[in-house]
């Protein structure tokens, strides 16, 4: 038997609640009803309701009020306003609040029928979009272990193996075999560090990584990545020049992740930079925002790759020199910049290189304890 809905009507009308009531009545659901918003919270929260009527106008605790706490305490629920004393701007800024629709005063039984159906489909999606979420994460979990498990114990012992028998082979082996060897030897390089970006990526831990953060020099974390690129940039004649503007306030963050960041966007400029050309890296404040871009003038990204570049395994265009990757850089960094509550945007056309910008929260003065003074990069 499938179990009945759960609707929850607040409104400081009696004739509202009343009629409400009977109209639903019938329509195999259990309707519970409050006059005031510190009631409709109250039993809000003893029945978790799967639809909520909420008058916009009430004493005391206005409907938007009313609202603002459901959003905040239940986001996913699904939340009718009814509205009879404004115009339609007023629905609309509730639906703007998190509000699925509006119901306007004096509405009629089939009105509110019709309404009541809409909220229940919503709200039915809502679950299964919830019961999806919870899947992807356990199957990330899963995956994550089967990954760590079933394949990288048993390639760290076939690369062990090998190389093993490439030394007791070593006088015996002929020019040709030491060359299958050691083609051997970089697939299963490239194996490894497939799965190990597999788990980077699956394995990062939001809570656990705001748990190391600490007020940090942006320009410090820009010299260590700089340092890290710099010698794959001299082997390719690049130039990678940093421009840091000052007073330059501290991010709030992890430096390690941070870097990381830095170095799969910097990494990246050169991958697909031409040899003897130039990446701009320059890190400012604006407003209460710090700013870092990395502009490069290589290959670009064709449009049609931009709104997937951020996603797990996209690659674009072939890189000059036949450089390679997994396509899990970007996806990675995204994570770390959203975790540090920033965001990360490029522009680019094809032939003309691309500008990745990362923008991040700046500490507020008043909240800095021992200000360390900034130095270029």
């Amino acid at each position: 038997m499938l179990a009945k809905s759960k609707i929850l009507i607040i409104d400081d009308e009696e004739v509202v609640l009343d009629s409400c009531t009977q109209v639903l009545a019938g329509a195999d659901c259990v309707v519970a009803t409050a006059g005031n918003g510190v009631q409709g919270l109250k039993l809000m929260e003893e029945t978790t309701p799967d639809l909520v009527f909420l008058d916009l106008k009430m004493p005391g605790l206005s409907g938007f009020e009313v609202l603002g706490e459901i959003r905040g305490r239940h986001p996913d629920m699904v939340v009718i306003v009814i509205t009879g004393y404004a115009t339609v701007s007023s629905a609309v800024e509730a639906m703007k609040k998190g509000a699925f629709d509006f119901l306007p005063k004096p509405f009629t039984p089939e009105e509110l029928r019709l309404i009541f159906r809409r909220g229940l489909e919503h709200h039915s999606l809502v679950q299964q979009t919830v019961a999806l979420r919870r899947e992807k994460e356990m199957l990330r979990e899963n995956f994550a272990a089967i990954v760590s498990h079933e394949l990288k114990a048993p390639l760290g012992a076939i690369q062990q193996n090998l190389y093993a028998l490439t030394e007791d082979l070593a006088d015996k082996l002929s020019d040709s075999q030491r060359d299958l060897f050691g083609r051997l030897k970089i697939r299963l390089d490239d194996l490894l560090k497939l799965i190990h970006s597999w788990l980077r990526i699956i394995s990062v831990d939001v809570n656990q990584l705001k748990g190391t953060f600490s007020p940090l020099s942006v320009a410090d974390v820009l010299s260590k990545a700089i340092e890290t690129t710099q010698p794959h940039a001299t082997r390719k004649a690049i130039e990678i020049q940093a421009i840091v503007g000052e007073p330059l306030p501290r991010v709030n963050g992890d430096e390690g992740s941070l870097t990381e960041v830095l170095v799969n966007i910097i990494g990246n400029a050169v991958k697909y930079s031409f040899p003897h050309s130039k990446i701009r890296v320059r890190v400012e404040a604006q407003g209460a925002q710090v700013l870092l871009s990395v502009a490069d003038t290589g290959v670009g990204i064709a449009k049609d790759d931009l709104p997937f570049l951020f996603q797990d395994f996209v690659r674009g265009q072939a890189q000059p020199g036949g450089a390679t990757g997994c396509g899990l850089g970007l996806a990675i960094s995204r994570r770390i910049v959203e975790v540090h509550d920033g965001s990360i945007t490029v522009e680019s056309e094809p032939g003309k290189g691309s500008t990745f910008v990362i923008c991040l929260p700046a500490v507020p003065p008043a909240t800095e304890s021992n200000p360390i003074p900034e130095r270029k990069a």
